[in-house]
């Protein structure tokens, strides 16, 4: 029997392998950026989600910082409103989560364990995300920005973890540089743990040198995938 061909295409939409993996991703995917003192609700994230769907996107990106936590309630509400309304099942879409800066702030209100890639906040954060979601898993998990103060490896066998508890399919890197995503790629082969498969960088006609030049082996050796 030959084996199955996913359908990559559809009216809308083009769908692209995401790095060294078999999960199918929507070319463009919606975003849920806010700021603290924005006012979206449920029902207006629900509404931008459901035009994204219906155009082809399957990708919605998120973290914990986002509106300080608010996000991920909004996006939450919206995905359990979409399947009640029968728009989606769970199954269709690809949700993302990002523990690291915590949902207390950028500058100060943080205890020290609050933010950061240790192994402690990483399965809080993890926990708290899900529970805002009012999800049982999210289908990739991205570690934001370095943590110079946690060994890299701590934070390997963190999100190999997360994994194996079924709480996040696959695991990414966010605004990480070459050698630190070497260092985790090389640290998870050697212990026979998850890699990562994907980054999220900064990128933009006016910073390009990270993605285009300095990632250029990492395209390579592992199949890193980008969400930019």
């Amino acid at each position: 029997m030959a084996p199955a061909t996913p359908n990559t295409k559809s009216a809308h939409m083009t769908y692209r392998l995401l790095g060294n993996s078999g999960l199918l991703v929507s070319k463009w995917g919606l975003g849920s950026w806010m700021n603290v003192d924005e006012k979206n609700t449920p029902d207006a994230w629900y509404e931008m989600m459901k035009l994204a769907f219906q155009h082809g996107i399957n990708f919605f990106d998120n973290a914990d910082a986002y509106g300080q936590g608010l996000a991920e309630k909004n996006m939450g509400a919206a995905i359990k409103k979409g399947i009640a309304d029968t728009i989606w099942a769970r199954e269709d879409l690809v949700i993302t989560a990002k523990p690291g800066l915590g949902t207390k702030g950028f500058h100060g209100g943080s205890g020290p364990n609050d933010q950061g890639l240790n192994r402690k906040h990483i399965i809080e954060a993890t926990k708290a995300s899900l529970k805002r979601l009012d999800l049982d898993y999210v289908d990739v998990i991205f570690c934001i920005r370095p943590d110079a103060l946690t060994p890299v490896e701590e934070t390997v066998r963190a999100m190999n973890f997360v994994i194996e508890q079924g709480w996040a399919f696959y695991w990414g890197t966010s605004q990480w540089s070459a050698d630190r995503i070497t260092e985790a790629c090389e640290i998870a082969g050697r212990l026979g743990l998850i890699r990562p498969i994907v980054e999220q960088p900064v990128y933009s006609l006016l910073d390009r040198e990270r993605v285009e030049i300095q990632y250029a082996d990492l395209y390579n050796k592992y199949k890193l995938g980008l969400t930019t």
